[in-house]
């Protein structure tokens, strides 16, 4: 019994730890890590793998070039995501 305990106090303090961030941070949510919604990853170039492919494979316009512009993955108009 005394091993459970331990393990479960152990398990507790882990999960704690893992939220702490969350948990007092004064608006509680997780950062933006999707690349379409981070303002910071498009000023450095940085764009979602889906949004590349369809740039390469997806649907083209009569001249040749891609229907996705440089406005991110919901700019082209098939499902992207």
């Amino acid at each position: 019994m005394e091993i459970f305990l331990a393990a479960l106090v152990l398990v507790a303090l882990c999960v704690f730890g893992l939220c702490f961030n969350i948990i007092f941070r004064k608006n509680g949510k997780f950062p933006e890590t999707e690349i379409e919604n981070n303002k910071e990853m498009r000023k450095r170039g940085i764009k979602c793998a889906k949004e590349e492919e369809m740039k390469l494979w997806g649907p083209k316009n009569a001249d040749g070039t891609p229907k996705c512009d440089e406005g991110g993955c919901a700019s082209c108009g098939s499902d992207c995501k």
